[in-house]
């Protein structure tokens, strides 16, 4: 009888230790939703990691990107680029957001860009106190449509809008250059917008 029992648990075990291993479901990865956001979040979110680079960082210019899922309506984008100067140390580097998963706009989040060198004194690399930063890529449009851009738009509602924020010497204020267009070099117009006050500044094509 204890003969018989032991076996019996022995079978017992041994179908425990056969029994198939339980299912376990594959969990598919989530893919995080693309971010659009307008100029302004996007200075100062590279501005942190600039400080991070060189304490007197400062930018000196900022430029969005069409992504083949956002045409740059409502002055925002998919993608944007800052560049950042330190005149103590003499160094300029390039900051690139993205938030787009479009093939071709690049990785997601911040990349840093190679660090080249600073000439102080060169327009093209003005830098400017982020404070006088006091109007955003939306309302730049707004004012922009009010100057040409609002007709462009009726034509074609999917019409590519562009933003540049630099440094205007003539006025010897900080800017923005709305670009109706693929590119600036073929826009169909740009309109400059007081990046300070929201003041319209001039048709620049």
């Amino acid at each position: 009888m204890k003969r018989l029992l032991m076996v019996c648990v022995g079978l017992l075990l041994l179908g425990a230790c056969s029994s198939p291993a339980p299912k376990t479901e594959l969990v598919k990865p989530t893919v995080k939703e693309p971010e659009y956001i307008s100029g302004s979040t996007a200075m100062h979110k590279m501005y942190v990691h600039a400080l991070a680079w060189a304490r007197d960082a400062q930018p000196y210019r900022l430029e969005s990107f069409l992504t083949q899922d956002w045409n740059g309506k409502e002055g925002k984008a998919g993608a944007w680029r800052a560049g950042f100067a330190s005149p103590v140390g003499r160094g300029m580097k390039p900051y690139t957001w993205v938030g787009s998963n479009a093939p071709g706009a690049g990785d997601r989040g911040i990349t840093p860009s190679p660090e080249d060198n600073y000439v102080p004194g060169n327009a093209s690399n003005h830098i400017f106190d982020i404070a006088f930063l006091k109007v955003d890529s939306d309302k730049a449009l707004a004012t922009a449509l009010k100057h040409g851009g609002d007709k462009l738009m009726e034509k074609d509602p999917n019409q590519p809008v562009l933003y540049v924020l630099d440094w205007y010497g003539a006025k010897n204020a900080l800017v923005w250059h709305v670009i109706f267009g693929e590119n600036r070099g073929e826009a169909k117009l740009t309109v400059m917008v007081n990046a300070s006050t929201g003041d319209f500044v001039r048709v620049e094509k």
